[in-house]
């Protein structure tokens, strides 16, 4: 029996229909990945499981040995240390041991078989509970989460929003519970915090939902995959590389049903009015048959699911500049005192990829700032070299109107040097389209305004990108734009980031940043983690600079990768624009083979020029085909 099940579940909002007709099973050992666009309804799906939110339709049923554990709204106002907070999750255990101190204490004077009795009871429901290593595995979650051993003794309400959030995580992933509903569960944690949640959920014996945008994690934890995606779902066997694999299979077979199934409408009602001009009783007859024929098709027919639209913008920089970028020598910072870091050096390359990795409070972000010029540093030097431009993206939105619209807030910096048609290009390119571009600032979500902030970046043709944290707040397809936008960008990019997908796809270089300095790593996340492992097993010393023997490897590898996703994009929309003009095309032969236009020599002349016209942009079509094709043949093999 499965520990829930939902049945025909439909939710809206006003007008808003989020989802309708939704069915899905969860059962005792499924690791899902919940995945879906912001604001589709993933959330809202959550407090419905949990019940804190009513729906318009459906069932759902949670059998009765299935525990959940959820995240609260709140976090308590007590006057509480961190440690004793989460503590709370083990109150019947807490509980336990004070009867068992209260039955010794009477054993003491009053020796009774029947209290030994309690007490040995007691005891043993005790040790099954998981009496004798609840506090230990509560340290050990909470440092594993990130906290130090001196916050667990400080009181939880002067910890931040974030903080209080994984202290909360902490009491769900000891609750016990057999169905766990984690929504986003790596913000606010570092690399080595998620790296340890994800040994802890891959390891776990119940079941679990999580709703996460961190590609790299749901590869990692999940077995089964849901998308919440145009009011529907779809449901994969396998983690988030494989459901998409599927998912572009089923769209392809999709697809070619649906162009069979116009193909044979049209078919039937080219019939339907060929026996209407016969004009005869049984013709009308046959017509109203064939008719129903194709109504009942109509009726099957499902526009299938579009990729995502792939607009593209060239985003370009400023030309020149020197080979050295970035040149920093002798760094250190303090603050009140307490240093952050100390004998900082950094040499960035022009056109490099640069990533800053590091636990949380290493100084990331400060030397980000000292970089661009925001901040100056304790001690050392740090420079930009000649002609070098630098624009700095971060993670608040200050800079943004809220009362202008999207398209106002980018056309009023730009109107200067870019064009209304581009602007519109590059909004697409980000996607924003259509009536998104009215929509005011103000009424954007967190993922669409640092959309919007990025664009801003990327538009003031800077050579030197410094970004922090870029794809926090953004859902999976912005997180896609961004990185396809930075794979193109031409310029030097330095990024501090916990994506760790990203890191994989663009990273030239890594600098592992620790209180003492920078640690340079060639390659992506999964060349810097071998690394780590190798020098851990190793014993090597750290700050020594480790290089993986697959590194340059790894980023010829890369290098091609990135070549071969141009060349089928390049082939893709060729055969876009080839498809599109034959079906221009084919509209225009049937306005030339209608019996009124043949007679009206000026309108099939017209005609006849501009088929012509398609037909020539046709061929030329074809030979950029031919010669992209051929491109990516040399890359594939």
């Amino acid at each position: 029996m499965p520990l829930l099940a939902v049945n025909g579940l439909k939710k809206s909002f006003v007008t808003r229909v989020l989802f309708e007709d939704i069915s899905f099973e969860v059962e005792a050992n499924d690791h899902i990945g919940f995945i879906g666009v912001n604001g589709c309804g993933k959330s809202t799906l959550f407090a419905i499981l949990e019940g804190t939110e009513p729906y318009d339709e459906g069932m759902v049923a949670i059998s009765r040995g299935t525990v959940l554990g959820t995240m609260r709204q709140t976090v308590t106002e007590e006057d509480v240390s961190l440690y004793d907070y989460v503590l709370k999750e083990f109150d019947d255990l807490i509980e336990t041991e004070r009867e068992l101190e209260r039955i010794n204490a009477e054993l003491t004077e009053n020796p009774d078989d029947k209290l030994i009795e309690r007490m040995l009871s007691l005891r043993e429901k005790y040790d099954d509970a998981g009496g004798l290593t609840f506090r230990a595995r509560t340290r050990s979650t909470l440092l594993g989460l990130g906290f130090t051993e001196d916050e667990l003794t400080k009181d939880i309400r002067l910890f931040s929003g974030g903080q209080r959030n994984k202290a909360q995580l902490a009491r769900v992933l000891l609750s016990g519970a057999n169905l766990l509903l984690l929504d986003e569960p790596t913000n606010h944690l570092d690399i080595k915090a998620i790296e340890w949640l994800e040994e802890f959920l891959s390891s776990y014996r119940g079941a679990f939902m999580v709703i996460s945008h961190d590609r790299y994690f749901l590869d990692k934890v999940t077995n089964r995959t849901i998308e919440l995606k145009d009011r529907r779902l779809y449901i994969s066997r396998g983690n988030y590389s494989r459901h998409m694999e599927l998912r572009s299979t089923a769209r392809e077979l999709e697809r070619r049903v649906y162009l069979r199934t116009k193909k044979e409408i049209k078919r039937i009602e080219g019939m339907v009015e060929q026996q209407r001009r016969w004009g005869q009783e049984h013709n009308y007859v046959t017509a109203f048959h064939k008719q129903k024929a194709a109504d009942r098709l109509k009726a099957t027919l499902v526009e299938p699911e579009r990729d995502p639209a792939s607009i593209h913008f060239d985003f370009t920089v400023k030309e020149g500049g020197g080979n050295d970028v970035v040149i920093a020598k002798g760094l250190s910072k303090s603050f009140d005192g307490h240093e952050v870091f100390r004998d900082l050096d950094m040499l960035v390359k022009k056109g490099e990829k640069v990533f800053i990795l590091g636990d949380n409070g290493c100084g990331k972000t400060t030397l980000l700032n000292i970089i661009a010029g925001r901040m100056r540093p304790t001690s050392g030097t740090c420079c930009l070299g000649a002609h070098i431009e630098a624009a700095y993206y971060e993670q608040t939105m200050t800079s943004l109107d809220p009362d202008n619209t999207v398209l106002e807030e980018v056309w009023d910096k730009y109107y200067n040097t870019i064009s209304h048609k581009d602007i519109r290009n590059a909004l697409g390119a980000f996607l924003f389209r259509g009536d998104d571009v009215e929509k005011k600032i103000g009424m954007l979500s967190g993922g669409e305004m640092a959309r919007v902030q990025l664009l801003k970046l990327m538009l003031t043709r800077a050579n030197l990108l410094l970004l922090d944290e870029p794809t926090n707040h953004l859902d999976i397809p912005s997180r896609e734009v961004l990185e396809d936008a930075l794979d193109e960008y031409a310029g030097t990019m330095i990024i501090v980031t916990h994506d760790r997908y990203l890191v994989n796809r663009l990273a030239d270089r890594i600098f592992h940043m620790t209180a003492d300095g920078l640690t340079e790593y060639i390659g992506g996340y999964d060349d810097y983690a071998e690394a780590l492992r190798n020098a851990s097993a190793e014993n090597t010393a750290g700050g020594q600079k480790k290089l993986s023997a697959n590194a340059m490897e790894y980023k010829d590898k890369k290098a091609k990768l990135s070549e071969l996703t141009k060349a089928r994009t390049a082939v893709s929309r060729i055969e876009k624009s080839i498809q599109d003009a034959e079906n221009e095309l084919e509209a225009v032969n049937e306005e030339l083979s209608k019996p009124g236009i043949a007679a009206d020599y000026k309108k099939s002349g017209e005609l006849s020029k501009k088929a012509a016209g398609i037909k020539a942009r046709i061929d030329s079509l074809y030979e950029d085909w031919e010669s992209a094709h051929n491109k990516l043949s040399e890359l594939s093999e």
